[in-house]
């Protein structure tokens, strides 16, 4: 999706390519659209290759991850756990990878730590530490959060600082 800002939305690289398409050069329909050459020619190719559907936003996902954990050690890691109910740290030293790798699957998996598990059944016997409503509400108001700090105790009537005739009293002779 373009931001609100962006030189050329969807509509925007239609009308180029309409114009283009009426017999227009492309470095006068640049010069209108305030783009460069090269991105109205760009979008021309896409539109070429594509159609109309290739004037749309695209997606900036990567198409791939070369990095990522293979899929065999993932399932290795997920089997061990349910194997011999280990942390990050005992899995690792089995499966031969680092403990962050193992906990960043087990995050990923959806797995809870083995504290909140129970240790003969092996099922969640404690909520996660991330409730799904917080402090969330409906509407703005509908919770009022306040901070109290507790002082000594005050007399009735204010104490040394609420005295009204205490400058008087020091600076008289």
């Amino acid at each position: 999706m373009s931001h609100r800002n962006a030189r050329l939305t969807p509509n925007g690289r239609r009308i180029i390519i309409e114009r283009v398409l009426a017999g227009r050069p492309v470095a006068h329909v640049a010069k209108e659209m305030g783009i460069s050459r090269t991105c109205a020619h760009r979008w021309l190719s896409r539109y070429r290759t594509h159609g109309w559907a290739g004037l749309e936003d695209r997606s900036s996902r990567p198409r791939s991850c070369p990095h990522a954990t293979p899929a065999g050690v993932v399932a290795d890691v997920l089997a061990k756990r349910v194997e011999h109910r280990e942390g990050p740290a005992g899995l690792a030293a089995r499966c031969g990878t680092s403990a962050r790798t193992v906990s960043r699957i087990l995050t990923r998996a959806g797995k809870p730590r083995l504290w909140d598990l129970d240790p003969v059944t092996g099922e969640r016997i404690r909520a996660s530490r991330a409730t799904d409503r917080r402090y969330e509400r409906d509407a703005p108001g509908d919770m009022i959060h306040i901070d109290v700090k507790k002082l000594g105790r005050i007399p009735d009537g204010g104490g040394w600082r609420a005295d009204p005739n205490q400058s008087a009293r020091n600076h008289s002779t």
